[in-house]
């Protein structure tokens, strides 16, 4: 009797305990883990068997990057094998500078690329204020997007070409305007995914940490929902190697007397030479220097214990 072979899949879905997985054909088919850990996110490549109507994960695939926040309670892994982070903020409600720089800083980490977002520019003075407000992250470099996904029409075209052939994780706080976002670019989809999440806990509330979506017919493309985030901890980093995550600070950093140094209190710091309140292109804001310094003292508490 020949024993079962492995098929490769795609994780599309995580509903806690199990997992959506596509195979080669596009079929979708719910999956387990194999033994008591649940280590598969979306995005994953695996193996898999099939059991009846059902099957289980057996393998997880070499990742090339994982996507993940890290407090002091938990891990939260949202999604792997990425090209893009596309983090979605509003001119309304006001968005917190902190969590965007701990995005990026995620992003940054695992080499993936950060896309800036600025949605409700059809709101003027508030969109003129928060455009002005990211001024220091288009001198860094970072790609910033304004958009009016009030108009679905509009959102497409500034997003297509951007999105085109790349897997985009979707990020941003709750009230940004993702779930619009999903369903201006896949019309649908997320009502979709509330059918099959009922089916799924038969009926009763079941939370998706993330979503994969198809965005053409020739799966070239790819979106992925997660859910909305208040808080976004950086416990995996180092806090010696901060800085070289920001690409404000890192050009400074070989200007340091000392090579150890952590940019607080050394003299000679060139990290601490080139903030400025005027936010000229080649310095740091006053703003960003706050939060690595704040940045730098929860990461260095947290290896205290």
């Amino acid at each position: 009797m020949t024993s079962p072979q492995r098929a490769p899949g795609l994780i599309v879905a995580n509903y806690g305990r199990h997992f959506l997985v596509e195979n080669a054909t596009g079929d979708r088919l719910i999956c387990h883990s194999r033994g008591k850990k649940s280590q598969g996110v979306v995005g994953d490549r695996v193996l898999w068997l099939a059991s009846q109507d059902e099957g289980t994960i057996e393998k997880i695939e070499p990742r090339r990057n994982l996507f993940y926040r890290q407090d002091d309670v938990r891990t939260k892994m949202f999604a792997a094998n990425l090209d893009q982070v596309l983090i979605l903020i509003a001119a309304e409600p006001e968005f917190s500078s902190s969590q965007l720089s701990r995005a990026l800083i995620a992003a940054e980490e695992q080499h993936i690329t950060p896309i800036i977002a600025l949605n409700k520019s059809d709101l003027t003075e508030p969109f003129a204020r928060a455009w002005n407000w990211l001024a220091p992250y288009r001198h860094m470099g970072y790609e910033v997007v304004p958009l009016s996904l009030a108009d679905a029409a509009a959102g497409r075209t500034a997003l297509s070409q951007r999105l085109a052939g790349k897997t985009t994780l979707v990020l941003g706080p709750s009230g940004a305007g993702k779930s619009t976002l999903i369903n201006c670019l896949i019309p649908g989809a997320l009502v979709q995914t509330g059918v099959l999440s009922q089916a799924l806990s038969s009926g009763k509330h079941t939370t998706t940490s993330t979503t994969w979506y198809w965005v053409d017919a020739a799966k070239t493309t790819a979106l992925i929902d997660s859910p909305g985030f208040q808080e976004f901890g950086l416990n995996h980093i180092d806090p010696a190697q901060l800085a070289a995550y920001m690409p404000d600070l890192k050009p400074h950093v070989k200007n340091c007397k000392f090579y150890n140094c952590s940019h607080l209190h050394e003299p000679g710091c060139g990290v601490i030479a080139a903030v400025n309140s005027d936010d000229l292109p080649d310095s740091i804001s006053v703003n960003r220097y706050q939060i690595y310094s704040d940045l730098y003292a929860e990461l260095k508490q947290m290896r205290r214990y």
